[in-house]
């Protein structure tokens, strides 16, 4: 989902917090980094997380309740064209499901912001499953879950490791770059 669909970037929200360039960059260098952010993604709760990282840095408490509470300002929108691709391939009676790395209390509080998803048969969230990609259980999961073959699907993702781990089981794949070329590829291969 992040950076396919919709845009993720934490420092989105934490522009709106610190003022100073140099400590807005020290902060997301140290304190909410993405290697702390991907804990939630692979099912730790935020209760855990958030007491750990405020007793380390008891400065930031107040801007790491707001990760905490404000998470959807690290969203700022959709990745231009995505969500219309979605919506041709649901009108064209394709399948559509998805495998997202996402913490669990975060993507319930996002996903009702989001009715692209309505489109979406079957969506594995990795906080709910603590499997994250791209560990081949998650898409042997996923498979299972959608009652699908390898061979039947096509996997689109902005991080290669993650198509590599696809492709790897027999999934078709896509390193997501921007919606125009996908389309391309969608097209090519009949689905648009």
């Amino acid at each position: 989902m992040g950076n396919v669909l919709y845009r993720w970037d934490l420092r989105c929200l934490f522009i709106t917090l610190i003022d100073d360039p140099q400590e807005l960059d020290w902060f997301l260098a140290h304190v909410v980094t993405p290697e702390w952010h991907f804990q939630h993604d692979a099912g730790r709760p935020l209760a855990e997380t958030v007491a750990e990282r405020i007793i380390s840095f008891p400065k930031y408490e107040s801007h790491i309740r707001a990760y905490a509470a404000r998470f959807n300002e690290t969203i700022p929108g959709p990745v231009p064209g995505s969500l219309d691709l979605v919506k041709r391939l649901h009108q064209n009676n394709v399948a559509i499901f998805g495998i997202t790395n996402f913490g669990s209390e975060f993507w319930h509080g996002f996903r009702p912001h989001a009715p692209v998803f309505d489109c979406f048969e079957d969506i594995v969230v990795s906080g709910d499953e603590k499997l994250m990609k791209p560990d081949p259980a998650i898409y042997h999961l996923a498979l299972n879950r959608f009652d699908r073959k390898p061979e039947q699907c096509l996997f689109i993702d902005d991080r290669l490791e993650n198509v590599a781990a696809a492709t790897d089981l027999g999934i078709a794949g896509h390193v997501f770059e921007t919606a125009g070329a996908l389309q391309q590829d969608l097209v090519a291969r009949g689905l648009l």
